[in-house]
């Protein structure tokens, strides 16, 4: 097998509560190295909770395996030390820190990393011009830049991103576009929750759709283009 499709996020039969709620049934998703997988549906439909379930953040049964190693039952921060980053939807960045000590939490000791700060205002050069301000003053587009770039400093081979263009103008959009792209070419893998189709089509090699707890499309984005049945029932509004 080609290294480049070798599975780095294999999830199967993955079931998660919240309480008594049952969630999510059964979901079954691949990541292979170096590509961005988009994971597409409505609100409610169990695209967060399948990456908080990833994540150790979530009561969850099933088997989650990061490069053929079992992680479903670790606690997060053993997850985050195994290579797999987390972006929140809610962002979740420390307000009374600088943007650069933001950043130097995120940085994981122990080895050289691949990831600078230099890599950091590159990718967003508007943090740059922000690295001394506090988070808490920052808008929202910088709040998110800053997010996304401090699960880089963490050095992971899969990056798990919830919804990162919600909210955002379009400009900030193409930055978050590009940014995701830089993954890409440096050989990470993306599992990506997204709701806009246009942005997830656009980027990904594969798209999978969920609705009411269970995967009920996986695909090509051309794929999930020409099958209108599926975009008509699980994400159109």
């Amino acid at each position: 097998m080609d290294n480049d499709c070798l599975p780095s996020l294999v999830v199967k039969n993955l079931h998660a509560y919240y309480g008594k709620s049952h969630i999510l049934h059964g979901v079954d998703l691949q990541v292979n190295r170096g590509e961005i997988v988009s994971l597409l549906g409505r609100n409610g439909a169990g695209r967060s909770t399948t990456v908080k379930a990833i994540m150790g953040f979530a009561r969850a049964t099933g088997s989650v395996r990061k490069a053929g190693s079992e992680i479903l039952g670790r606690r997060a921060f053993e997850i985050a030390n195994l290579g797999v980053g987390y972006v929140p939807e809610s962002r979740d960045i420390f307000p009374t820190l600088t943007v650069e000590e933001n950043l130097i939490l995120g940085k994981k000791r122990g080895r050289p990393a691949r990831w600078t700060f230099d890599d950091m205002y590159a990718l967003f050069p508007r943090l740059h011009e922000r690295r001394k301000a506090l988070a808490g003053v920052l808008s929202g587009g910088e709040q998110q830049m800053l997010t996304l770039c401090r699960a880089l400093m963490g050095d992971p081979d899969v990056i798990l991103i919830d919804e990162p263009t919600e909210g955002l103008a379009p400009m900030i959009v193409e930055q978050v576009g590009r940014y995701l792209q830089e993954l890409e070419r440096r050989g990470l893998s993306v599992l990506l929750v997204e709701q806009k189709m246009a942005i997830a089509v656009e980027i990904s090699k594969r798209v999978y759709v969920m609705g009411r707890g269970q995967i009920v499309f996986d695909g090509s984005p051309e794929d999930l283009r020409r099958n209108s049945d599926v975009r008509r029932e699980w994400l159109e509004v």
